[in-house]
């Protein structure tokens, strides 16, 4: 971590360490502990504790290893890492730390619509002389599989394999 003197201010180098200290542990916290080497309790092996970068994969090879508790066990939808018992994911969703509100800012409107409804499409084509019907090749042979309806068919070359092989006379 490096640190900043600033001359002609108050503030001593410690000072300046401590507020740096101060905003590290602010960012931490705002990150929610993202730390890839902190360790994580595995929900289905309470002996086995995981660095957070290697998590995800673990709990794929301890749910095979561990299927009747992996079918008791529920993923929160807000975080894939939160794995709970069947009924305890109603309360665990409300309280998941992890929630995240899509509320507008002024709490909601009462009137039933919000900022998230898709917008209606209000573009018209402006080239009205495409016709695609109009277009369209009624007079086609339609296609039938394994007929050829190709309408010059090009008969198939007569081919015959040569007299002599090419390294016979060697």
């Amino acid at each position: 971590m490096a640190t900043t003197i600033r001359y002609g201010t108050t503030s001593s180098p410690c000072n300046t360490a401590a507020g740096e200290r101060a905003q590290l542990d602010k960012e931490t916290k705002e990150k929610k502990n993202c730390d890839p080497d902190k360790l994580q309790l595995c929900p289905f092996d309470k002996n086995h504790l995981i660095r957070a970068s290697r998590f995800p994969y673990h709990l794929i090879k301890c749910r095979k290893n561990h299927p009747k508790l992996a079918s008791e066990l529920k993923t929160c939808p807000f975080n894939a890492r939160h794995l709970v018992h069947k009924h305890e994911l109603t309360h665990h969703t409300e309280t998941c730390e992890d929630r995240i509100s899509v509320d507008t800012e002024d709490g909601g409107s009462t009137n039933g619509h919000s900022q998230w409804q898709v917008p209606v499409s209000t573009w018209v084509n402006q080239d009205t002389s495409e016709d695609w019907d109009k277009e369209a090749d009624d007079h086609a042979i339609p296609f039938v599989w394994g007929e050829n309806t190709a309408l010059n068919p090009t008969p198939e070359p007569n081919f015959r394999p040569p007299n002599t092989l090419p390294w016979s006379g060697m």
